[in-house]
């Protein structure tokens, strides 16, 4: 995301590690919860080939929506945009939410408490942030699309 990105007002470094070490933070204990388990018995049901599609497809969409709004401003333009297409046109973080499913697949496939406690986390901060988001877009665009929920298409 940080090497597709035009930000219109930069990112800070020290926002770049914290948000790089948490992220890292959560993958390692990911798969500390995986290990921890090993000699557990398997769930009864086995979801590591669907959780695999739910995860690829949250990975596509998220980069495929970033790719959007990197083209939103040409090189050295700083105003803000009202993203269009794929999503955009029915949320106002359609990145987010795919990110919440790559968590899914992620949880799918690990099949952990810690798994689905990381999906319940992630959901909620997302949610949280969309929400702004919409918010801020609503005060800062006259004519803001009300259809445009701020993260799941028709819902919320």
């Amino acid at each position: 995301v940080l090497f597709i990105h035009h930000y219109s007002g930069g990112i800070s470094i020290s926002t770049t590690i914290c948000v790089s070490f948490l992220y890292t933070i959560v993958g390692a204990n990911l798969l500390y919860a995986m290990q921890i388990s090993e000699g557990l018995p398997l769930p009864s049901v086995n979801l590591m080939q669907l959780g695999m599609v739910v995860f690829m497809v949250g990975i596509i969409g998220n980069l495929y929506h970033h790719c959007l709004l990197a083209g939103l401003r040409k090189e050295g333009e700083k105003g803000y945009k009202i993203p269009q297409g794929g999503l955009f046109d029915f949320v106002v973080c359609p990145h987010y939410l795919f990110e919440i499913i790559g968590f899914l697949g992620i949880a799918l496939i690990s099949q952990t408490p810690f798994g689905f406690c990381v999906l319940c986390t992630v959901f909620l901060y997302l949610l949280g942030r969309s929400l702004s988001s919409r918010e801020w877009y609503v005060k800062k665009f006259e004519g803001f699309p009300c259809h445009r929920k701020a993260l799941i298409p028709f819902i919320i």
